[in-house]
């Protein structure tokens, strides 16, 4: 049994033959908007400030971070980041201020290419004491490991050593 589709489309208009077409589903709106207001007060404004200057965004404590030099292979990174590379040495910064943690990141990186090391390992912590704000040292330590020329590279080390407390740092030669 199969049926005319012009019987339909008659019998659809005949049905809405009486039906007049809305423009808008919307009632429209009468309220009041809220005057605007400002979103800072001027100490967050400072922070907001003070933190785009010392180029630490805000990290996740289990957010990964990696890092390559213009001219540095993709497939460096990968071999870096699934542990191929001998670590020479290791600096945990726990405990450590944020200011004690660049003096000693500075030394040991000298220390570093004094030996010829070319892979090492950084434990800046996961910030899970930091409180709200996040981790302090993380994003800080990234930040300052990206600055220097002797840096290659850097990636979030595995969990088995570290994860996302820790970082394997690659070295120029």
């Amino acid at each position: 049994m199969s049926k005319d589709p012009d019987d339909d489309l008659r019998l659809f208009r005949e049905k809405m033959s009486g039906v007049r077409r809305i423009e808008t589903d919307r009632a429209p709106d009468t309220r009041r908007r809220p005057s605007p207001r400002a979103r800072f007060t001027r100490a967050d404004e400072r922070q907001v400030l003070e933190d785009s200057l010392t180029g630490a965004p805000y990290i996740d404590a289990h957010e990964e971070l990696s890092y390559r030099r213009p001219g540095v292979g993709a497939a460096v990174l990968r071999r870096l980041r699934r542990g191929r590379y001998s670590i020479s040495s290791e600096l945990d910064l726990h405990g450590l201020t944020a200011t004690e943690a660049r003096v000693a990141i500075d030394e040991f990186i000298a220390e570093c290419l004094d030996h010829g090391y070319r892979c090492v390992r950084i434990i800046h912590g996961k910030g899970t004491r930091s409180g709200g704000s996040g981790p302090v040292l993380k994003p800080l330590v990234a930040s300052w490991l990206r600055r220097r020329n002797t840096v290659l590279a850097f990636t979030t080390a595995p969990a088995r050593d570290g994860g996302g407390g820790a970082l394997y740092v690659l070295l120029r030669s």
